[in-house]
């Protein structure tokens, strides 16, 4: 179990240093033309330098949110990324990624964290033991309800990491790419 985990996260890394990770190949889709300099305004500290088929990236081509109009309007990745944590990640790190007596808040981890080592223990788990506590994440690396979207639960908690999302439900969000549909179609096969 723990080498397929460990395939999976070499996979994962690989998706993410070829840029195919959440997205499909160049040569799969159409791209989207990228909106004009002014349209990547985000609110939050982290601006995307780049967007292809909905989906945003930062300067070092990490995953991230385009977050507008006070907070009330999202891109796609960001709302499915709020809809993938509720679902599969809620139960141990609390509502909204704050936490709970049971794993610790994925806001305050994200501060630290960029995209290959999130995706890292989330694909093969992390155990954290000290003479107080034995903490233990579970490895996803096997679960496509989770893996298939790791760039979207990504860009979900940085954005609230960062202070651009506030709790519960984002109101609004950009169309559904048809990009993600398709990779979403070809993961969960």
């Amino acid at each position: 179990m723990r080498r397929v985990a460990d395939r999976v996260a070499g996979l994962v890394l690989a998706g993410l240093a070829a840029g195919t990770l959440g997205m499909l190949p160049a040569s799969a889709a159409a791209p989207t033309a990228a909106p004009p300099a002014t349209d990547l305004k985000s609110e939050g500290p982290t601006q995307p330098a780049k967007v292809q088929d909905g989906q945003y990236t930062d300067k070092n081509g990490n995953p991230t949110y385009h977050v507008t109009d006070g907070g009330k309007m999202v891109d796609w990745y960001t709302m499915s990324g709020y809809v993938r944590y509720s679902a599969n990640c809620m139960a141990c790190h609390g509502p909204d990624g704050l936490g709970s007596t049971y794993a610790p808040s994925l806001v305050d981890a994200l501060k630290g964290m960029d995209y290959a080592q999130f995706a890292g223990i989330v694909v093969g788990g992390k155990r954290d033991v000290n003479a107080s506590q034995e903490l233990v994440m579970p490895a996803f690396g096997e679960n496509k309800n989770v893996t298939c979207y790791l760039p979207d639960i990504y860009t979900y908690l940085r954005a609230r990491s960062d202070g651009a999302l506030g709790r519960n439900r984002p109101s609004e969000h950009e169309p559904k790419p048809a990009a993600f549909e398709k990779a979403e179609d070809a993961c969960m096969k």
